[in-house]
């Protein structure tokens, strides 16, 4: 039921964050800030309301997935290819861990091989 928790927040942060970046006009930063923002202050708030591991680690699979949202339309056109990639990338987080600390940072170093796997693929 977990890992079905985390895969479902992973592609729904990436979604909102897209639609919000490019069709609602609010910008990547502000976008995935407003995101980050609402899963960290509802988990500071409701820390009860799910078992200790999602409530602590959902908010960094949101966060990070949010970054995947950040792109652009002009360079990925499809929606599909961020909802795939959000999954990918909440795989990817439940599969490594930790493994990317001081990679610049696990979350945008997960969700770029997250984007660039799934765009790469459409291309071939």
């Amino acid at each position: 039921m977990d890992i079905a928790i985390f895969i479902l927040a992973g592609f729904l942060s990436a979604l909102i964050t897209f639609i919000l970046n490019n069709h609602l006009k609010l910008g990547a930063v502000t976008a995935s800030a407003g995101i980050s923002v609402l899963a960290g202050l509802w988990f500071h708030f409701f820390p009860e309301l799910l078992n200790p591991q999602l409530t602590r680690n959902l908010p960094f699979v949101i966060m990070g997935a949010s970054f995947i949202g950040m792109a652009s339309v002009k360079v990925i056109p499809r929606i599909r290819i961020i909802f795939i990639a959000g999954i990918l990338f909440s795989g990817i987080y439940l599969a490594t861990g930790s493994f990317f600390e001081g990679f610049g940072g696990s979350l945008g170093t997960t969700a770029a091989i997250s984007l660039y796997a799934v765009h790469a693929l459409k291309k071939n």
